[in-house]
């Protein structure tokens, strides 16, 4: 391998370290990426805008200010990717939708203005589904993202463009939101590491919100103690946030050195498994259980009744605060603008005419879902029910956690499926989510990590913890000592095994066939 490819191939971990003890640049580190970018984005697609210069001018500072011998954040100098439904100044923020096409926000979200202050150069913007409303990355309105194991299928959703950054080498590090399993459920099909923190334990301001009782901003990456890292500098409290928590950021790197689970409870929810699920993500799943039992851990099965309800929870509640946030999008105040063809021109029509145009079919199914729910008559037998099984949901977890310390199920029912098999069956691709949305419906933190390959298509499969809220810190703990016993097993990380990109970019490039 090349000396970028051996840079860029580095936990985020290494490369700080690397970095510390000047035996490589920052600017040699953010180069080697932007390279990696230039060479094979052109097949993958993760990235709606790549940030050259200003990357390239925070990496020299950061240079800099360690020659002069300046104290500075451990990930100093460590490129990162932002998924682009969270606002940066001097960057376009798209939301992956046309109606916000070219916009340029007048401020940085709290995430951006702390990862700015710990000198992180910005590798650029990902791609996502419109608004983050998908499961596979393909409803954005700036074409699909593939996933790097097999370019012919999706890379995950809301959030497939920076799971596929990480897995693909573009990018060590990379921010995403989750919602219903939207960092989570794109970790799992490209054999990363995607984190939901507690609800409110990462600012929000600057999130262009989808659901707000639901989103959350966390950290993608490919090792535990990345996501760790990554999770320290975001998390804490923001006053600009209503729903930010209060509570000190833990020390999350230390608890994933640790990595002991002798005596840990971890439950496993059998209502997450069963029919549905593909027998190789069931059977990486049996076999990462063995590794936890044999390293000390209590296995028990935990059922949690209410969750089969709900996917049709998140559905009605979603969509509903989906088509109250997006009301904003009206073509009067900022991005797209279209004026009626004929008729009058008056702030309804122009309004209609624009958000005709701006929105793409998912967005549109989401927003006619969701005021439907919310209208007179109809809101207590739809909206107000979803909200009281929602309630069911949260004692479920109250009462497993009273014998748990953590849940355990698979992160997604299959392996990444290919690209356009199910966007003409909204239901189907609903299902993906049926694992992760628990989650997010009572605020609880989850973290996904890679439990190897399927034996029917060799594609990553990956296993999810859950932890009470405020406890992000024993997901970390149970995390990273699972991925050690599993890298182990496999005899090196498992992103050694994904096929080489260079060979198919090339082909592109060149005008061969893929």
């Amino acid at each position: 391998m090349s000396v970028s490819t051996d840079l860029i191939t580095l936990s985020a971990a290494q490369m700080a370290d690397k970095l510390a003890a000047g035996e490589i640049t920052s600017v040699e580190l953010t180069q080697a990426h932007l390279d990696r970018i230039a060479a094979v984005d052109g097949v993958v697609h993760a990235f709606l805008h790549v940030n050259t210069e200003e990357a390239l001018a925070v990496a020299a500072e950061v240079d800099a200010a360690r020659a002069a011998g300046q104290s500075l954040h451990r990930l100093a100098g460590v490129p990162i990717a932002i998924k682009d439904l969270i606002v940066t100044v001097g960057q376009p923020t798209t939301a992956g939708s046309r109606i916000l096409e070219g916009w340029m926000s007048p401020y940085d979200a709290t995430v951006i203005e702390k990862i700015r202050a710990a000198k992180l150069p910005i590798l650029g913007k990902t791609n996502l589904d419109e608004f983050a409303m998908g499961s596979s990355t393909e409803h954005s309105a700036f074409g699909d993202t593939h996933n790097p194991w097999d370019l012919d299928r999706i890379p995950g959703g809301s959030g497939g463009g920076s799971a596929a950054a990480v897995a693909a080498f573009e990018a060590p590090l990379a921010l995403g939101t989750d919602t219903g399993g939207s960092i989570r459920q794109p970790a799992a099909v490209t054999g990363t590491v995607g984190v939901k923190p507690t609800y409110g334990g990462v600012s929000r301001y600057g999130a262009i919100a989808m659901a707000s009782s639901l989103d959350q901003i966390g950290p993608c990456a490919r090792t535990v103690e990345d996501a760790a890292l990554l999770h320290e500098l975001i998390g804490g409290h923001d006053p600009k946030d209503s729903t930010s928590l209060v509570d000190p950021v833990a020390a999350f790197a230390a608890a994933a050195a640790d990595g002991d689970v002798t005596g840990l409870r971890i439950g496993v929810v059998t209502d997450l498994q069963g029919e549905g699920y593909q027998a190789g993500v069931l059977d990486r799943f049996g076999e990462a259980l063995d590794l936890l039992r044999e390293a000390g851990a209590e296995i028990v099965e935990v059922s949690c009744p209410h969750f089969r309800y709900a996917l049709g929870a998140y559905y009605l509640i979603m969509p509903s605060e989906v088509s109250s946030n997006l009301a904003k999008f009206d073509g009067v105040r900022y991005g797209l603008r279209t004026l009626p063809t004929e008729g009058p021109l008056t702030i309804e029509r122009v309004m209609a005419a624009t958000r005709a145009a701006g929105f793409g079919a998912e967005a549109k199914r989401r927003i006619i879902l969701g005021t439907y729910a919310l209208s007179a008559g109809y809101y207590d037998a739809y909206y107000g029910s979803a909200q009281k099984v929602r309630t069911l949901v949260q004692r479920d977890f109250d009462a497993a956690f009273e014998r748990v310390d953590i849940l355990i199920s698979p992160t997604a029912p299959t392996t990444a499926f290919r690209l356009g098999e199910k966007t003409d069956d909204p239901l189907a691709m609903y299902l993906n989510d049926v694992a992760t949305i628990p989650a997010n419906l009572a605020g609880v933190p989850g973290l996904s990590l890679p439990s190897g390959l399927a034996t029917e298509d060799g594609l990553p499969a990956g296993i999810q913890l859950l932890a009470p809220a405020r406890e992000d810190e024993r997901l970390y703990r149970a995390g990273a000592a699972l991925e050690r016993l599993l890298v182990h097993r496999w005899g090196g990380p498992l992103l050694a095994q994904a096929p080489d990109l260079a060979e198919a970019a090339s082909l592109t490039t060149t005008g061969g066939d893929k």
